[in-house]
């Protein structure tokens, strides 16, 4: 429950139009599950009311807060194909096979190949490591990358994180020989492409109810179903059995990392993943984490999303695209640390680009008067723009302008241009970029509601900038997607009570992600004072309320914005954000992380 607030509730202290122009709502709760959730819980009416908002129903409870693998791990064999996936796979270790693992470039798709690479080591066999190259290869399998596995001699491909719409790569793989079992999670057209096996818990038969799982999560349900083959098998005769649980760390991550609905097995996964990661035993996590220069403790969501996961990530956004599958994989120290560096190098490199990527898009943009609210979508598009980046860009950007944006590198030689599109709730961007492949405007295109990638010749970009326009326009009410839109607050709090306490009560609900929003609370007319501005436009803050007491506070982004501007004017302000953790010197404290702001004067 944790979409939009229905259209008649009223406005949360009077918001209807922030000044980043969206609307503040209580977010929606039954007062009766709350109260079931109080009493058969013992929790305060504040987390009550939480869990019941995120559609926790009585009789869940106790597994949402302490999430165990036996009370929730699904049956393998209610995923389509999962048997045949098992049987193919252990039918080719047997017989020593050589068995190589196509892994997409991303977090999910190293966290994927890293599991697999483990449990195949675990029974002595060595998987090869094959991750296409993001601007030569492309997204998924081909049937070039198909020849050159079969001239290495691969008899068999397990594909993670793609392959599910491979149609063209999998016919070929047919042609020539090369057994071929696909493990994904990507929304699939149609049916399932002609291989050994594919399993997808969001293709149209399967009956598993775990279509929010990412790559890694069905990888790791694929290893349960391994090693009941091999059991069955009598294959586990003189060997020890692999311990799944000691790599939750890595399904965690992917799912974490993959922004994939933290909910039923899924949640699962992440929460004792999250248990298992902190104690840093994977070389490569505990390496990835002292060239980011973090102290090794408890593992939050935070830890994977916002540290591990862009370091993961460089090394295919703009480096070698095995990097990250090989840091996840190893078991040497030394190794790690220098795969870690290398991964750390590439994201300073990836940061500095994005930045200046970022600084030009929002130049054109501003220019183009994409901020008008007539434009439904703003297409912004620059020669030598790294592929890499358009899309962190492109999410920026929505953030920046409330809107879907789609960000286009150029490359004048070929005349052709890559680009990565975020969307805004309330719009299918994906559906839209399908629909301008259809109609002809676009070389290649697809995805999903909130994200789409594309190609198209540099000159088709007016015609699909007006294809996008109308599209969306079309597609959507203004005053639903503002609804889809709103800031949806907890809990109304001073910022006295703002203390570690209150933070670590909202904590048991952690993981935070899709399906499991991360707790917002509203401070109301509070001043912001001692208002510092720091690199990269964030401003950190003290917000006064009126008896005094302050609360230290810091705004991503936002010095050149006019919530930044209000904020340094020091007037009393409405402001919504999410509490966090500050450890600064042992303080054991909190702050404020300012999501939105609002002059109660205007609102």
């Amino acid at each position: 429950m944790d979409g939009s607030a229905p259209s008649d509730t009223p406005a949360f202290l009077g918001v209807e139009r922030s000044l980043s122009g969206r609307q503040w709502r209580e977010r929606p709760y039954d007062p009766a599950v709350a109260r079931s959730h109080a009493q058969s819980l013992g929790l305060g009416e504040p987390l009550a009311r939480a869990l019941a908002s995120r559609g926790v129903r009585p009789e869940e409870g106790a597994d949402f807060l302490d999430p165990t693998l036996r009370a929730l791990f699904p049956d393998p064999s209610s995923f389509a194909d999962m048997d045949a996936a098992a049987s193919a796979i252990v039918d080719a270790l047997e017989r020593r096979a050589n068995i190589h693992v196509f892994a997409d470039y991303d977090v999910d798709g190293a966290s994927s190949a890293a599991l697999l690479v483990r449990w195949f080591r675990e029974m002595g066999h060595d998987l090869s490591l094959y991750v296409p190259d993001r601007l030569t290869e492309g997204y998924g399998p081909s049937p070039r990358a198909f020849d050159t596995l079969k001239a290495a001699g691969a008899d068999l491909v397990i594909t993670v994180d793609c392959g599910a719409a491979a149609e063209v790569a999998l016919a070929h793989a047919a042609d020539i020989r090369l057994g071929v079992v696909v493990i994904d999670h990507h929304l699939m057209r149609g049916e399932a492409p002609a291989c050994l096996a594919v399993v997808n818990p969001n293709r149209s038969d399967c009956r598993s109810g775990q279509g929010n799982l990412a790559a890694a999560g069905v990888v790791f349900v694929l290893l349960a179903a391994l090693n009941r083959e091999v059991r069955r098998r009598g294959l586990f005769e003189g060997r020890t059995e692999p311990d799944l649980r000691r790599w939750l760390d890595l399904a965690a991550l992917g799912a974490i990392c993959d922004v994939t609905a933290l909910t039923g097995f899924n949640r699962a996964l992440a929460r004792l993943g999250l248990q298992v990661m902190s104690s840093w035993a994977n070389p490569g996590l505990k390496a990835l984490l002292d060239v980011a220069g973090s102290e090794p403790g408890e593992a939050k969501s935070n830890h994977a999303g916002f540290i591990l996961g862009p370091r993961i990530n460089a090394g295919g956004r703009i480096g070698r695209a095995d990097l990250g599958a090989r840091l996840l994989s190893t078991d040497d120290p030394a190794e790690a640390m220098a795969l870690a560096r290398e991964l750390d190098a590439l994201n300073i490199a990836r940061r500095e680009v994005e930045a200046d990527v970022t600084e030009a898009a929002v130049r054109q943009g501003e220019a183009m008067g994409v901020e008008d609210p007539s434009v439904s979508a703003a297409v912004i598009a620059g020669e030598g723009w790294h592929p890499g980046v358009v899309g962190i860009v492109a999410g920026r950007l929505r953030e920046r302008w409330r809107k879907p944006v789609v960000v286009i590198g150029l490359d004048t030689l070929n005349g052709i241009g890559k680009g990565s599109g975020r969307s805004q709730a309330g719009y299918n961007l994906g559906r839209a970029v399908q629909q301008a492949f259809d109609d002809g405007v676009l070389l290649a295109g697809g995805g999903h509601a909130m994200a789409a990638g594309l190609t198209v010749r540099i000159d088709r970009i007016d015609a699909l900038r007006d294809y996008l326009n109308q599209a969306l326009s079309a597609q959507t009410d203004t005053e639903a997607a503002r609804a889809l839109d709103a800031v949806l607050v907890d809990a109304l709090i001073e910022p006295g009570a703002a203390d570690r306490a209150l933070f670590e009560s909202f904590e048991k609900l952690a993981p935070f992600g899709p399906g499991n929003p991360e707790p917002v609370f509203a401070l109301e007319r509070v001043r912001a004072v001692d208002v510092r501005p720091m690199k990269g436009g964030h401003l950190r803050c003290l917000l006064r309320g009126a008896d005094g007491r302050s609360l230290r506070a810091v705004a991503w982004r936002c010095a050149d914005q006019e919530s930044g501007q209000a904020l340094a004017a020091g007037d009393a302000l409405n402001i919504v954000g999410r509490l966090k953790p500050d450890d600064w010197n042992g303080r054991r404290g909190v702050q404020f992380e300012i999501d939105d702001v609002a002059d109660p004067r205007r609102a």
